[in-house]
């Protein structure tokens, strides 16, 4: 049992963030591109949002790129 865990707090440790920052409004933009903004849990500009490193969350970022600001941590 304790290998099964020391594996997960390893995987836990190795996972990588993304910092999610609203740097431009999303009024004006299509319907898709603010509900995507708002899955992404950004509500007002300049809101910081921590998110696990995946491809479903890098697809998202990349559908709204010119609206947020991407950082790894």
């Amino acid at each position: 049992m304790s290998e099964k865990s020391d594996k997960s707090e390893k995987s836990e440790k190795s996972e990588k963030k993304l910092r999610v920052t609203l740097v431009k409004s999303s009024i004006g933009c299509p319907t898709q591109q603010k509900r995507t903004v708002r899955a992404l849990g950004l509500l007002k500009i300049n809101a910081t949002i921590d998110h696990p490193d995946n491809p479903s969350v890098r697809g998202m970022i990349y559908q709204v790129k010119h609206l947020v600001r991407v950082e790894e941590i």
